[in-house]
């Protein structure tokens, strides 16, 4: 078969700074954003920041969190897709291509995911040649299914909701055994690219976010809290960046669905807080490095989705809080029910550790409203529409009243029972062994993962010398 030119991106280096991309590349490829977003050259949009260099970010306003503790988001709405998890699936497929693992003319990609990531898998692999398979569970957002067929891959409906990731393995083997020589999985929970990924470039931009707030009055330089829910445990891998950057001031936060507690008491359930709670511990997940385990509620963070992205809400907060009506309206188009869900997380994280003015929590809004309209219109069918006393007592119970309930210190004894978890899935099911699980518990084995991050760029930058 003849071999595909591979279609290359950025590298990490060029994701967490995007002025290093060749000039006239880069400025292609902003003018074709809006243009064409199905046009490969978008591969060079992968990046926190926007064209003139500014971080997707909001500070929240205190009349909405209720604590005086600065708690800022990352926002992933403007990547291509909408979703930052097209930079976990952009370095994970990069990453085999590179090293000449998987190759267009051969291969057929499979994307295991509750949404985002297939959702990036499918436009990342389309984009880069790739025929591209999505595996879903078929309770996920309609929404969900009709972006992943718009950008030009093929759907595999397993059962269950969001926590069913058993079933999703399960339809991996099975089109693995189907045609071994043809299929490759590109798996989020195990595939260490989506580890370096937030490590290397989320992780590196909240550190220059930290500088920039600072400037602006907000904070003192440091970052007091790093918090991300855990669905595939990438995004929560920025916070080990963090630590290495403030050892000893730095606190890393995971949160679970209420509705299945995994880390938190070995626990199990449906629930839909899309994208998190998969009912297991990944593979590239540090929680040796984990300081608490907290637990959201997902109808609260349902609940507190609909009053951000509608009228009540908004009537709320602008009228009796006196929010901007601009900085509402910013709101209103960053959040979905994981970015809810990991505000909730902040806030809580604010009050059980006393963090005050001088604090500084961030943690990220991994995709926004449009995915969540068909989940929002379900909710209204269960408790009606939200009127404006609905959506005030919605912020003071929610979001100002936010208990200090469901929550797990980190503890030695209590980070190596969240670690020994991962032997179940990894070991027994999925044939990880006992030796490199061991391993995981020392420093030294996600520093080698890290320092992987030169060797793709190395790669990468060659590919493209042979290419021109």
């Amino acid at each position: 078969m003849t071999q595909h030119r591979l279609i290359t991106g950025p590298t990490f280096a060029e994701m967490l700074d995007p002025s290093k991309i060749r000039k006239e590349l880069r400025e292609k490829a902003l003018a074709v954003k809006a243009q064409d977003p199905l046009d490969p050259i978008n591969l060079y949009n992968i990046s926190w920041k926007d064209g003139s260099g500014r971080i997707y970010h909001e500070v929240l306003p205190r009349e909405l969190t209720g604590v005086d503790t600065p708690i800022v988001v990352l926002y992933g709405k403007d990547f291509p897709t909408g979703s930052h998890k097209v930079g976990a699936t952009y370095s994970v497929l990069i990453e085999k291509a590179i090293s000449g693992a998987v190759d267009p003319a051969r291969h057929t990609i499979v994307w295991p995911s509750t949404g985002n990531y297939g959702i990036g898998g499918a436009w990342v692999g389309c984009r880069m040649k790739f025929d591209s398979v999505v595996i879903l569970p078929e309770e996920m957002s309609k929404e969900r299914f009709e972006i992943v067929r718009r950008y030009g891959a093929r759907l595999e409906l397993t059962p269950g909701c969001e926590s069913s990731v058993k079933e999703i393995y399960d339809k991996c083997h099975e089109l693995k055994r189907s045609d071994p020589e043809r299929i490759r999985i590109m798996n989020q929970f195990e595939e260490f690219a989506n580890y370096r990924f937030h490590y290397y470039v989320t992780g590196n931009t909240i550190v220059e976010l930290a500088k920039v707030l600072e400037s602006q009055g907000i904070g003192k330089g440091v970052v007091s809290a790093y918090i991300s829910a855990m669905g595939s445990s990438g995004t929560i891998a920025a916070g080990d960046r963090l630590k290495q950057q403030w050892p000893g001031r730095h606190k890393i936060v995971g949160l679970e669905p209420v509705q299945c507690p995994t880390i938190y008491w070995n626990g199990y359930g449906g629930h839909d807080i899309q994208g998190i709670g998969d009912k297991h511990v990944t593979w590239i997940h540090n929680v040796m490095n984990m300081d608490a385990v907290m637990c959201i509620d997902d109808i609260e963070s349902k609940l507190g989705l609909q009053m951000l992205t509608e009228e009540p809400g908004w009537e709320v907060l602008t009228r009796k809080y006196g929010v901007a009506e601009e900085k509402v309206k910013k709101l209103s188009q960053i959040f979905g029910i994981s970015g809810v869900c990991n505000v909730l997380g902040a806030i809580k994280t604010a009050k059980f550790y006393g963090m005050g003015k001088e604090d500084l929590i961030v943690t990220v809004c991994t995709d926004a409203i449009d995915r969540y309209h068909s989940v929002m219109a379900s909710l209204t069918d269960c408790f009606g529409p939200m009127d404006r006393t609905a959506a005030e007592v919605r912020l003071v119970s929610i979001f100002h009243r936010q208990k200090l309930d469901w929550i797990d210190e980190g503890t030695r004894r209590n980070r190596s029972q969240w670690h020994n978890l991962k032997y179940f899935t990894w070991v027994e099911q999925q044939g990880k062994t006992v030796d490199e699980l061991n391993a995981q518990r020392g420093e030294a084995y996600w520093e080698a993962q890290q320092a992987e991050v030169a060797k793709v760029d190395r790669l990468i930058e060659e590919y493209r010398a042979k290419a021109a």
